[in-house]
């Protein structure tokens, strides 16, 4: 038996257009951001989703509602452990401010190894990368095989997919599709990896490292 799970990121809101932190706060989706939203629903249609979960925050559970309207018999489960890093004190802050405290590519290092202590008033490294490993697994023992919907954010999707592979950080467009084959033995791979079915581009996509996609089996 194997599962699959499709992992969308949100759909882009007004501070990922205007370059801001967001991490546990929020912000609502822009025009723009819920047209791709609707453009990634359109290209999933077809998917048989059989559960889906979601990022308690406000932004990933509407682009979340998006993408299950073709698919109204699947209830929408929401976890904690699927919200984004938590950036502390530079939250509703341009990311630029952050950039001149830590470069983004050496902060990201550090979180994906968990040994960054966490920021001014955030979250630890170690814990943000045990509750990402935590949450996929118990998504995974929960659904032994089937598809899975899984909507959250950059970083914490981005982070989840570096301990599938060894791929670093990789800069997800908002409404982007990346996918992952669960096997029984718990052997997990990516199929799919940060396509931009919505076209939304790299405006929100911190340029952590950009790998050649891989083909979706789908």
């Amino acid at each position: 038996m194997t599962l699959t799970m499709t992992l969308v990121r949100h759909g882009r809101t007004h501070f990922n257009a205007r370059r801001i932190l967001q991490g546990r706060c929020d912000s609502p989706l822009t025009r723009d951001g819920r047209a791709g939203v609707r453009a990634t629903a359109r290209h999933l249609a077809a998917t048989p989703f059989t559960a889906a979960w979601s990022s308690p925050s406000g932004r990933a559970v509407a682009t979340a509602v998006e993408l299950l309207r073709p698919h109204a018999e699947v209830p929408l489960r929401t976890d904690r452990g699927l919200l984004e890093y938590a950036f502390g004190v530079y939250e509703q802050r341009p990311e630029r401010v952050l950039d001149d405290v830590v470069a983004w590519p050496e902060l990201v290092t550090d979180v994906l190894a968990g040994t960054h202590p966490g920021l001014p008033g955030g979250e630890p490294a170690a814990d943000f990368m045990a509750r990402t490993r935590d949450v996929f697994a118990r998504i995974a023992a929960e659904h032994d095989d089937g598809h899975v919907l899984v909507v959250g954010h950059g970083l914490a999707l981005g982070a989840y997919l570096a301990t599938v592979d060894e791929v670093g950080l990789v800069p997800l467009p908002n409404a982007s599709v990346s996918t992952v084959e669960v096997d029984a033995d718990g052997t997990a791979r990516i199929t799919g990896l940060a396509l931009d079915v919505a076209g939304q581009g790299h405006v929100a996509a911190r340029p952590m490292r950009t790998p050649t996609p891989v083909p979706s089996v789908a």
